[in-house]
């Protein structure tokens, strides 16, 4: 009995880490794709514009995709790939800790630029506390099956 309510444990924490990371990967790749696709929405809240603003953009775009493809193994896998898992974690916990800086680093007068910083410092910190949880969850239930998922 013990050894069964251990498993279901173990399962259950396998897809809670799956669906905290799907959803942050859901979430980054769909706005990957909008500033890719349409850059030229997104390029005010950064202050730019023209051609090199939506060019900026859509990089940015193109580096969110690269970020994100560290994601599919852990989805697949969580606690296979748990030092994939990490290596997810700390790129979220760098775009936090990045994004932060870059809005301490502002001058005054940048209102539309900050607010768009904060809404990723926002969601990026949600989501690094969100899959951090999920991760810990999944180590406790790996430590408890003995080794075991």
């Amino acid at each position: 009995m013990i050894q069964r309510n251990t498993e279901n444990g173990n399962r259950m924490s396998e897809w809670t880490a799956r669906a905290a990371v799907l959803a942050v990967f859901c979430l980054n790749v769909q706005c990957a794709l909008q500033f890719v696709l349409w850059p030229g929405r997104f390029a005010g809240a950064y202050e730019l514009s023209g051609a090199a603003g939506e060019a900026a953009v859509r990089g940015l775009g193109v580096a969110f995709l690269m970020w994100n493809a560290t994601y599919p193994p852990v989805i697949a896998a969580p606690s296979r790939h748990r030092a994939l898992y990490l290596v997810v974690l700390a790129q979220q916990a760098i775009g936090v800790l990045g994004e932060t800086g870059i809005l301490l680093s502002l001058p005054e007068g940048h209102g539309m630029l900050a607010a768009s910083l904060l809404r990723f410092i926002a969601f990026d910190g949600g989501g690094l506390v969100l899959m951090a949880g999920a991760y810990l969850l999944l180590r406790h239930a790996i430590r408890v099956c003995g080794g075991r998922t």
